[in-house]
């Protein structure tokens, strides 16, 4: 009789807290229907940038790396100093921001062109430096339009003699060469964003070198003009590439801002050009 007692004790004992946790449960059921808690939303920013997001802030970096890319412009022949643009921007860059900005590397080759400039960019070393760079300063074009005259001085073909001609250089052919080289300027800008998806990239518009030449004024001035609107027409579909217009720097100022082989900047001009590319910056 006692076990059984207590068997039934037992029972009653478990019924009675089957019964409460029955209870407790519907009473949680309903507070959790009528004001629902959810799990807590991190708002906090995320520790890295996801690809994608808004590239090139240089704003937001405390430190900033360069590079240049291009032709004998972006080399910086014609500075009696070697700084060209590049090392100019570089210096007034850090000057206006209080930044540390280095100058990883000047790729600047004398006489390139689109057509050079593209296997370029397949290169490991090329695309190396590019990759790690937050800011690309991009000039090519000139030698493109004016066949040579990059390389050559004085009163040598492609370069204005004193008698205000320029041997060699066919009005004629600085437009022919107009469609082909604009593609390929599209190419290097679209294979350079792909290089580095978030670096600012800044292309140096081109001038007119030979506005003093007669024969060479208007034609030179209509396609520097398209050349300059097929590099705005690629770089206005992205949100992290500037154009820098420096025709109008040289129209009217070919004495003072052009070395003594009437193609390239001298130092006057390369701080010009530098002075607006830091501007287009900030």
């Amino acid at each position: 009789m006692s076990s059984s007692k207590w068997i039934w004790r037992i029972i009653g004992i478990l019924s009675i807290a089957a019964t409460l946790l029955l209870i407790a449960g519907f009473a949680y059921a309903v507070q959790d229907i009528n004001h629902p808690q959810g799990s807590k939303l991190n708002l906090s920013a995320p520790s890295a940038k996801p690809e994608g997001t808004a590239p090139g802030n240089i704003e937001q970096k405390k430190e900033l790396k360069a590079a240049v890319i291009g032709d004998s412009l972006a080399k910086g022949t014609g500075d009696s100093t070697g700084s060209g643009f590049a090392r100019r921007s570089v210096t007034k860059l850090a000057e206006a921001t209080g930044k540390k900005v280095t100058l990883l590397n000047n790729l600047g080759i004398n006489g390139l062109t689109t057509s050079g400039l593209l296997p370029k960019l397949k290169e490991q070393g090329t695309r190396y430096v590019l990759g790690e760079a937050d800011i690309i300063l991009l000039s090519i074009g000139g030698n493109d339009l004016f066949q040579g005259a990059d390389l050559l001085s004085g009163s040598q073909t492609g370069t204005a003699g004193n008698d205000g001609e320029a041997a060699d250089l066919d009005p004629d052919e600085l437009l022919e060469a107009l469609p082909q080289a604009k593609k390929q300027l599209q190419q290097i800008l679209e294979q350079i964003r792909k290089i580095n998806p978030d670096a600012l990239i800044i292309y140096v518009g081109l001038y007119n070198p030979f506005v003093d030449v007669k024969d060479l004024k208007v034609a030179g001035n209509q396609a520097v003009s398209e050349w300059n609107s097929a590099a705005l027409t690629v770089i206005n579909k992205y949100d992290n590439m500037t154009f820098v217009p420096t025709f109008d720097l040289f129209q009217h100022s070919l004495n003072k801002y052009l070395s003594t082989d009437h193609f390239h900047p001298n130092d006057q001009g390369y701080e010009r050009i530098a002075e607006r590319i830091v501007q287009g910056m900030l």
